[in-house]
């Protein structure tokens, strides 16, 4: 019986390298890497190295104008409409999970395995017709510290059941640790970088190279007094404290973008809470979630739903779905949540389980 062949998706960082070290004993393994611009090379570079030090095959596919079209582009797009949004989540679906899965099946690949840190769990139902198949679950890494599924949720299950996750039962740690022991790590590696394109983490100077709606304008307070000048709409997001105006008795937040009068309101910590969000986009990791969430099979009291990547998992009283549009969804909170941010993703689980999730309006 042949052994499967298995592409592991190499950056040159520690997850990824361990994940193909656990797996060349097991399958016939090799390494790909995407090649996203200039920004990139050293991952390219590194990748390649650790790729001879396993000994296995390392492949590079050039998804440059790919990447730029679907995430970099809508990425600007994005924030020059005044949202905050999370291309890593695109990335994986379209990129990483789309293109460069694709291109491990044209190499001969039978799956794609990456160093995220979550989980799949293939479970056997029965359909309506009494007929047996396979669902994979997408589920928490078993170190919550380092859980990455939040950044999973819009997988498919014909991208799922074609995915392995090596290390979603390993602490950062105990990948460390190996990764040390097997020489698959550089002394001066650092952990990758918030967004991989903007270089320096400098989000300001990248917004005002690629974005050309940066025009300043005035802040208010909630009562309509001016405070203050601003640099640019797209500079800011609600719930953010630094760098605004200072000299006021209590912190001052981004409490609401007015983007028709190109306004910055600020107010207290307190007006940052609250209780519902409206969300569109919905996403779901088996259709099947949609139609028991719809009939009660799935109740509210059974769902947690996370507002960004950090946010500690909050309880549901209701959600409801779109009758004419299922991709619309609302959802109220059993306690009032802290700067609900659009452009954000919000993420749905139940227990352990991914079960999908939207982008915050």
């Amino acid at each position: 019986m042949r052994k499967n062949n298995v592409a592991v998706a190499m950056s040159g960082g520690v997850d990824s390298s361990v994940a193909a070290f656990l797996l060349q004993k097991k399958c016939q393994a090799f390494g790909i890497t995407m090649y996203l611009g200039p920004f990139h090379k050293q991952a390219v570079e590194r990748a390649k190295i650790i790729c001879q030090r396993l000994k296995i095959p390392h492949h590079v596919i050039d998804l440059q104008k790919e990447f730029q079209k679907e995430i970099v582009n809508p990425f600007i797009k994005e924030y020059c409409r005044f949202q905050t949004p999370n291309p890593c989540v695109w990335c994986n679906k379209k990129i990483k999970f789309g293109y460069l899965l694709r291109g491990a099946q044209n190499l001969g690949a039978d799956y794609l395995a990456t160093g995220h840190y979550t989980r799949l769990q293939r479970v056997k139902i029965k359909n309506q017709k009494s007929e047996i198949r396979n669902i994979y679950q997408l589920l928490k890494a078993k170190c919550k510290n380092s859980d990455q599924s939040y950044f999973l949720y819009r997988l498919s299950q014909m991208q799922l059941k074609k995915i392995i996750f090596p290390i979603g039962n390993m602490s950062k740690t105990e990948v460390k640790k190996i990764a040390i022991q097997n020489n698959l790590y550089f002394k001066d590696q650092k952990e990758s970088r918030e967004i991989c394109f903007i270089p320096d983490n400098d989000y300001r100077k990248f917004l005002e190279n690629n974005c050309s709606c940066c025009k300043e304008g005035i802040i208010k307070d909630l009562k309509g007094n001016v405070l203050g000048r601003h640099k640019g709409l797209p500079f800011y997001t609600i719930g953010q404290r630094k760098g605004l105006i200072s000299g006021f008795k209590f912190p001052l937040y981004v409490a609401r973008i007015d983007k028709k009068k190109n306004l910055i309101i600020l107010g207290p910590e307190r007006v940052l809470y609250k209780k519902q969000l409206a969300a569109k986009d919905m996403a779901w990791t088996n259709n099947q979630f949609l139609s028991e969430i719809e009939n009660g099979s799935i109740k509210a009291k059974d769902i947690t739903v996370k507002i960004r990547y950090r946010h500690k998992p909050a309880k549901i009283s209701k959600i409801i779905l779109g009758k004419v549009n299922s991709r619309q969804a609302k959802i109220w909170f059993k306690k009032a949540q802290r700067a609900i941010t659009p452009g954000q993703s919000i993420v749905i689980y139940k227990g352990e389980q991914v079960l999908g999730g939207g982008i915050i309006k």
